[in-house]
């Protein structure tokens, strides 16, 4: 399973890809707008640092314009994914889109007929909100097993990319439910180092270590 930075602050994302463990980032307007700055210096900064998928979000809603945008946000850099809402027009949209070469990834997917017409459409990825998903005492987890099931049996080429992941169990659970990518927010990555055995374990043996006698 491929792993996603779900931010848009540089400082994180400079952090998180000096680990060398980091695939892709995913943005969308409420990130962006935390950060302050102007939405494409961010953007081609994040591709300046990141040399995986860089989802950037339209803010349009009619399918035409959509397009439109998409087409100019897709020149800023060749690894660009235009983030597009699962809705009618946003499937229009993706459907012209997929046609012209251009990478996208539908989002706000809550059910699996959603996401099957992402699929029909050619949505490069696209992205059900596990988080929010359980919010509503539904299973996000589920939902993506479902997803997966319907991609197999079929030969989608999109790919799932669970999102909304609000805790480190969740990015567990993606994986065991055959996601294709967890895009996980900075706290929840640093979450997953963690483990009371492990630091249990360092701290033996270092105080272990001290007591090695050590010729001068």
């Amino acid at each position: 399973m491929k792993i996603f930075l779900d931010t848009a602050n540089i400082d994180e994302i400079r952090k998180a890809c000096s680990w060398g463990i980091i695939d892709g980032i995913t943005t969308n307007p409420s990130l962006i707008s935390k950060e302050n700055k102007d939405f494409k210096e961010t953007v081609l900064e994040i591709c300046g640092i990141c040399k995986g998928p860089i989802s950037a979000e339209v803010l349009s809603l009619d399918a035409d314009e959509i397009v439109k945008e998409a087409r100019q946000i897709s020149k800023w850099s060749e690894n660009i994914v235009i983030k597009v809402p699962l809705i009618q027009d946003g499937i229009k949209a993706i459907s012209i889109l997929s046609k012209e070469g251009i990478k996208t990834n539908a989002t706000l997917a809550f059910s699996t007929n959603q996401a099957i017409l992402a699929c029909k459409a050619g949505a490069t990825y696209l992205s059900p909100f596990v988080g929010r998903v359980d919010d509503i005492g539904w299973n996000g987890i589920e939902l993506i097993k479902e997803i997966m099931t319907v991609i197999n049996n079929y030969g989608y080429k999109s790919q799932v990319i669970s999102a909304s992941i609000r805790h480190p169990m969740h990015v567990t659970e993606s994986a065991k439910a055959g996601a294709h990518v967890a895009t996980i927010p900075y706290k929840v990555l640093e979450q997953m180092f963690k483990h009371p055995l492990t630091d249990i374990g360092v701290q033996k043996f270092l105080e272990d270590w001290k007591k090695v006698p050590i010729k001068t």
